[in-house]
């Protein structure tokens, strides 16, 4: 069961109407290092595949994700690894 952290992360990221949008905890991963927190939910991957990204930069598309979930990376969020597609991009990856 996803926790609060993650469904925040969910509910924010979904004003960019993802057609996919995979959230994993990696904070078990990262225990005892800097950043980790004792209750979890500090380092995250995310994939999302947006038609909002269309004709964006890599660069583009994190930024408007940082800008996001800036709330969550000045109370806790510690690491976020970003896949950034548009839908094409996912499709070729099949």
């Amino acid at each position: 069961m996803p926790g609060p952290v993650a469904e925040r992360i969910r509910s924010k990221l979904a004003a960019l109407q993802p057609t996919r949008l995979v959230i994993h905890d990696d904070s078990d991963r990262h225990v005892g290092h800097t950043g980790a927190r004792a209750e979890g939910e500090s380092h995250f991957r995310v994939e999302i595949v947006s038609p909002a990204f269309v004709g964006e930069s890599r660069i583009a598309r994190q930024r408007r994700v940082y800008a996001l979930l800036a709330d969550e990376l000045q109370t806790g969020l510690h690491a976020l690894q970003l896949a950034t597609l548009t839908p094409e991009e996912d499709r070729r990856e099949e």
